[in-house]
């Protein structure tokens, strides 16, 4: 059994996931714009710090969901596993966008990083997130347990805002 404080939340804040879309825009942005590392690095740690743990160990998730969204009005909750997953690919992207920067292989690293932003940029200002897409799909074709998201293998479940 994990402890506590090393998971990922049930249910997620929308309005705190695109904040830290937000963030991770802007940090790929400036690290497009200087080309210093450490922005990479920072950002995979970022996403490697949000799949473990959730918001426990990411200065960005952080200050999105303890600052900001708390701001922007009353919290709007989702299932938490499709969230996770989607961090899970931005971890894959930006370490694949990290490694290829490391090795000289620039083209690469740019490439990739510029798909993840342009993923970002849909959560960010869409609130369209690919990998919570992605995760209904593998529920829908079975790869993953529908338990973990009912909502994700019927999508006729969610919330609809109410008129009021």
């Amino acid at each position: 059994m994990r402890p506590t404080w090393l998971r990922f939340p049930d249910t997620v804040n929308e309005k705190a996931a695109r904040v830290v879309a937000t963030g991770v825009v802007a940090q790929a942005a400036l690290f497009l714009a200087t080309r210093w590392t450490f922005l990479l690095l920072t950002l995979a740690f970022g996403f490697a710090a949000r799949v473990l743990a959730g918001p426990a160990f990411s200065p960005l998730a952080r200050l999105a969901v303890h600052v900001v969204a708390p701001r922007l009005g009353p919290a709007k909750t989702v299932a938490g596993a499709p969230k996770r997953f989607a961090q899970g690919v931005g971890l894959t992207f930006s370490g694949a966008a990290l490694v290829a920067w490391l090795v000289g292989s620039t083209t690469l690293a740019i490439a990739v990083l510029v798909m993840l932003v342009a993923a970002a940029v849909l959560e960010a200002g869409l609130g369209i997130c690919l990998g919570c897409w992605a995760y209904g799909h593998l529920v829908r074709l079975g790869v993953v347990s529908s338990s973990a998201c009912v909502e994700c293998a019927d999508i006729s479940l969610r919330r609809r805002p109410s008129a009021a």
